[in-house]
């Protein structure tokens, strides 16, 4: 898991090269014209979904992860809540490929506050719950959530 700024330069020399291209992206194009869904950057190799929804309740969330492809979260507008935890620490549930879904379920490792201007890097050992309400009061989040497949 990577958490940072997007305009904080110098932690983004560690990134994988489709995690900077994302991070590119973001900077460089306006994300709130986006409509909800899929648009392709590079093919397979790299694309974004759009999305938006009102943040609730752990116990309202699920567990995921993803094997084929990295997620970088970027928020647009308002704030959540995505608790973490190690795969591995978790109860796994059957790994759908179709869609790269992995389930779990169990406690939470950790939880960061997500707002504009930040972004989360999950990778394949990551899962997270996202979409949780900060401090309990729900929310309508848009949020960027960039594919990076892995190779």
């Amino acid at each position: 898991m990577i958490f940072a700024r997007l305009n904080e330069n110098e932690s983004q020399g560690i990134l994988a090269e489709g995690v900077k291209k994302a991070i590119e992206f973001a900077k460089n194009n306006d994300l709130a014209s986006f409509e909800k869904g899929q648009h392709v950057i590079d093919g397979d190799d790299l694309f974004v979904n759009i999305v938006e929804y009102t943040t609730t309740d752990p116990e309202n969330r699920f567990w995921e992860a993803h094997k084929d492809y990295l997620d970088v979260h970027v928020p647009i507008s308002g704030t959540e809540q995505i608790d973490l935890n190690f795969l591995s620490n978790l109860e796994k549930g059957e790994y759908q490929k179709e869609g790269d879904f992995q389930p779990a379920q169990g406690e939470k490792n950790t939880s960061v506050i997500m707002q504009p201007g930040d972004f989360l890097v999950c990778y394949p050992e990551d899962a997270h719950r996202t979409a949780v309400a900060v401090n309990g009061k729900p929310e309508t989040v848009k949020k960027a959530i960039f594919k990076v497949k892995i190779d």
